[in-house]
C-alpha cells in the first residue's frame, strides 16, 4: 500500500496536470475516502503549495493560475513523452528562436531524473534510429519501448508477445538489433530465433516484452532503419513490378522513395548494345498499380518496364488520355 507521503505528491501530481479536480475523482484515483482527500489538501497548503477549493456542483480542487510548481513532477512515462519530443522537433525543424533550447531542456531534464531512469532513456536513445523526419508516432508502451532498449545495448535476446494485423497472437524469441521510428509508427527489428530469419515487429502491436538470460552477436550488415526500409520495399504484395530507369538515384528517390522500391546498377547481358548512359533497376511490390504510371510520368526520364504486362497496358492509357486531352482545342 503506498504511504500517506506517497499518496499526497500523487494528489499533488494530479493538480499539477491542470482543471479542476472532484473529490470524489481524487478519492477513487488515491484509494481513499473523501474526509482523508481533505486532510491531503491541508498538508498541501501547509506547505505552501496554493491549493483553491472551488464550490458549486462541479466544484472540487484545483491549484492557484499561474503558480509554478518546483520540483517538476515526472513519471517514466512523461519524461520519456518530453524527451522524445524533443529530439523530433530538432529533427522535424521545430526550433524556438533560440536554437539551442531544445538541446538545454533535453539536458535540464536529464539532469533532474532518477539516476536509474536517465540510464534507461539514455539506452532507448542510443539505439533509436530515424528514416525520416518523426511523424505522429504510434504510441508504443513505455515499459515495453524501454524494455527492447536495454535488450539492444546489452545484445540479450528477448521474449514479446505479438498480435499481426490478422488479430492472431503469437510469442517470439526476438535477437533485436535496433527501434526504428518510421511513417508515424514505431518498430523493432532483428532475428526471430526461433526461424532464424530477420523480422520485424510493430510496436503498437506488442502486449509484452521481457529479456531472456544468455546473449548474441549482431550480424555485418545493412543498419537497422536499412532493414525496415528493405522489408517494406520486398514485402509481399498482389504485383510484383520490375523496370529499369535512366537517371540518378536522387531523381527517382524523390518520387518512390526506399521505403517503397529498391534500386541496383543495371548491369546489361552481352546481347544488349553498351551504352555510355547509367541505368538503374527498380523493384517494388504493391497491392495496386493504377498510382504507379502518374509517379513514373512525374519522375520524366526514360524508363523500360520488364514486368507486369498490366503495368504497361496502364502506362499507355495514361499516355492516350494526356495525347487526347493536349489535343482538344
Amino acid at each position: 500500500m503506498p504511504r500517506p507521503t506517497g499518496r499526497v505528491l500523487t494528489l499533488l501530481e494530479l493538480l499539477q496536470s491542470g482543471g479542476t479536480r472532484t473529490v470524489a475523482e481524487l478519492a477513487d484515483r488515491l484509494g481513499v475516502e473523501g474526509r482523508t482527500v481533505r486532510r491531503y489538501v491541508n498538508q498541501l497548503i501547509d506547505l505552501d503549495v496554493p491549493v483553491e477549493s472551488v464550490r458549486g456542483r462541479y466544484g472540487g480542487y484545483r491549484l492557484a493560475p499561474g503558480y509554478r510548481l518546483p520540483p517538476l513532477m515526472l513519471s517514466d512515462d512523461e519524461a520519456l513523452a518530453v524527451l522524445l519530443g524533443l529530439i523530433a522537433g530538432r529533427r522535424a525543424g521545430l526550433r524556438t528562436t533560440e536554437r539551442t533550447a531544445s538541446e538545454t531542456a533535453t539536458a535540464k531534464i536529464r539532469r533532474v531524473l532518477p539516476k536509474h531512469l536517465a540510464r534507461r532513456l539514455d539506452t532507448l536513445l542510443e539505439s533509436l534510429a530515424f528514416t525520416d523526419q518523426p511523424g505522429e508516432f504510434a504510441a508504443p508502451d513505455a515499459a515495453i519501448l524501454l524494455t527492447l532498449a536495454d535488450a539492444v545495448r546489452h545484445r540479450r535476446p528477448v521474449s514479446l508477445r505479438y498480435t499481426d494485423g490478422n488479430g492472431r497472437h503469437s510469442e517470439r524469441t526476438l535477437h533485436a538489433y535496433g527501434i526504428v521510428a518510421h511513417a508515424g509508427r514505431w518498430y523493432v527489428t532483428g532475428t526471430d530465433a526461433g526461424i532464424d530469419e530477420d523480422r520485424t515487429f510493430r510496436l503498437d502491436r506488442l502486449t509484452d516484452a521481457r529479456t531472456l538470460p544468455g546473449s548474441f552477436e549482431v550480424p555485418e550488415g545493412p543498419s537497422p532503419a536499412q532493414r525496415v526500409l528493405s522489408g517494406f520495399a520486398t514485402a509481399k504484395y498482389r504485383h510484383e513490378v520490375t523496370l529499369r530507369i535512366h537517371g540518378t538515384v536522387e531523381q527517382i528517390r524523390a518520387h518512390l522513395p526506399a521505403a517503397v522500391a529498391s534500386l541496383e546498377e543495371y548491369e546489361p547481358t552481352a546481347a544488349t548494345a553498351p551504352t555510355p548512359e547509367r541505368w538503374l533497376r527498380l523493384e517494388l511490390r504493391a497491392e495496386r498499380l493504377d498510382w504507379l504510371p502518374p509517379a513514373l510520368a512525374s519522375i520524366d526520364r526514360p524508363f523500360v518496364i520488364e514486368r507486369p504486362d498490366e503495368l504497361r497496358d496502364l502506362v499507355v492509357a495514361l499516355a492516350e488520355r494526356l495525347t487526347s486531352g493536349a489535343l482538344r482545342g
